[in-house]
């Protein structure tokens, strides 16, 4: 748990320092922006998701890019108004959820906060430790995070964890009824997880019922737009530029992106924090959400994914804009002398 806690903290720390504003004059992001839409949107490799049955309907040629300073301020290119199921990335907000109810003390011995290096809907790591979570944004410890937000009721919990998405969002999102429906006929091995991380006492509620809310909370339809705002907060030391609410303690927001970087692409994480250097989590759906602390987000829905579950435009698009704003965490911003 020591050596967890102090590889958490250094992440963290990097996040508070690493992603200083470079010296010079102020990227054109309306202009990257729509250099990247330009430059990938003829990328056509990748598959849309169809192990959700209703997922595989979505058009591949969608793509939509949008990024939010923290200061409100929204770049945007393609159909950005296109709503899609984030899937995944509803995970990051239910953790803040439960960090801000219990502590950032609380998720990482419940919930942990490694990456597993296997697909997100493995249950080989969570037997192979004998039962010790690796992190909040795998199914398995997606759902045993919502088995852990504090309420009176399951009724109760949706509530909690719908409005905390609302939040963000500063929206009111609205639930994919037809993905809902689907996923719930088809989450046979999500319920076996739950009953797995149960056996090792990793789950902390009603099975049926905690299932139930995370594959809701997975089924909520978000744009490209809403999207982007919703990141903006995490950017923003937890603090919405769009209604003002603090919505995570400024405190708890460098152990967030710490998650979000240890294990936001699946089994794809290391090779992106490698790349790109940026928290981010990404969806089955096709959505990806990055986060540059101190500075921006930037969102990107195109459904064709890689292997790994990821999408293959909004990683190529993202790079880009990252790439060409010097935003990884770990670049040194430059000094004068």
């Amino acid at each position: 748990m020591k050596r967890k806690f102090i590889g958490l903290c250094i992440i963290s720390f990097t996040l508070l320092t690493g992603a200083s504003v470079q010296a010079g004059s102020a990227p054109d992001y309306a202009q990257l922006v729509e250099q990247a839409h330009t430059k990938y949107k003829n990328l056509n490799s990748g598959k849309v998701a169809d192990y959700i049955p209703a997922l595989a309907s979505y058009d591949p040629n969608n793509f939509a890019i949008v990024l939010v300073t923290v200061d409100g301020k929204t770049y945007q290119a393609g159909d950005v108004n296109k709503a899609f199921p984030i899937q995944s990335i509803s995970k990051v907000f239910t953790m803040g959820l439960v960090m801000q109810q219990s502590g950032p003390q609380t998720v990482l011995e419940k919930l942990g906060a490694n990456a597993t290096g296997l697909p997100f809907n493995s249950g080989v790591g969570l037997e192979a430790s004998k039962g010790a979570l690796e992190n909040p944004l795998v199914n398995v410890g997606a759902m045993s995070a919502v088995s852990l937000v504090r309420a009176d009721s399951n009724a109760d919990r949706w509530s909690k964890i719908k409005s905390n998405l609302d939040a963000f969002a500063n929206a009111e999102l609205m639930v994919n009824e037809t993905v809902f429906n689907s996923e719930m006929e088809t989450n046979q091995h999500n319920k076996a997880l739950a009953h797995l991380a149960k056996s090792f006492n990793r789950f902390y509620g009603d099975i049926d019922g905690a299932v139930e809310i995370y594959t809701r909370q997975c089924s909520v339809d978000a744009n490209t737009l809403q999207l982007a705002r919703m990141g903006a907060v995490l950017a923003n030391n937890g603090k919405s530029p769009f209604n003002g609410q603090q919505l995570i303690s400024q405190q708890y927001m460098p152990y967030v992106l710490a998650e979000m970087a240890i294990a936001g692409l699946y089994d794809g994480s290391g090779k992106w924090l490698y790349q790109v250097g940026i928290p981010a989590k990404s969806g089955v759906g096709g959505g990806i959400l990055a986060v540059v602390p101190g500075k921006y987000s930037v969102a990107v829905y195109s459904p064709p994914l890689d292997e790994a579950g990821n999408s293959v435009r909004a990683q190529a698009a993202i790079k880009y804009i990252s790439d060409a704003t010097q935003a990884s965490i770990f670049v040194a911003p430059k000094q004068k002398f």
